[in-house]
């Protein structure tokens, strides 16, 4: 008997109806978020690979269309080009012995700025070497 008998919501009371109506609604207004989100993060995580030597050219040939991706997929080129220097440096006696290991951690301060920008979202230069990866035309 109890069985058949319909409770009517309390004014300020919501039904499970509307509950469950609701949060339908709400997940169907969080896809194009969460679609858009995931795809900021992809972009971040391939524009990482930017600073990380000759991983900077994937984001650099497969994601040109991508403003962002392709600025720092620039910065990395450079950063990869001087790279590659200092590593022939490397092998010059006395002078490639002491300047080699100084520039190697010169290089990796920088990637590390770098892919602190990408995770904050900035579009800034690398200090010393960013203003050459704008004189790159791909």
């Amino acid at each position: 008997m109890d069985e058949d008998i319909q409770k009517e919501p309390l004014e300020g009371e919501v039904s499970e109806e509307e509950t469950d109506q609701d949060s339908k609604e709400d997940s169907v207004e969080d896809q194009p978020i969460a679609e858009t989100s995931k795809k900021e993060e992809d972009n971040k995580i391939i524009t990482i690979l930017s600073y990380l030597w000759v991983l900077c050219l994937i984001p650099l040939l497969t994601k040109k269309s991508d403003e962002f991706v392709f600025f720092h997929a620039k910065q990395g080129l450079v950063l990869f080009i001087v790279e590659i220097v200092t590593t022939f440096v490397a092998y010059i006696p006395l002078l490639g012995w002491i300047i080699a290991p100084i520039a190697s951690l010169i290089w990796l301060v920088l990637s590390i700025i770098g892919i602190i920008n990408v995770l904050g979202g900035n579009k800034k230069e690398l200090p010393i070497l960013g203003k050459y990866a704008d004189k790159i035309k791909i």
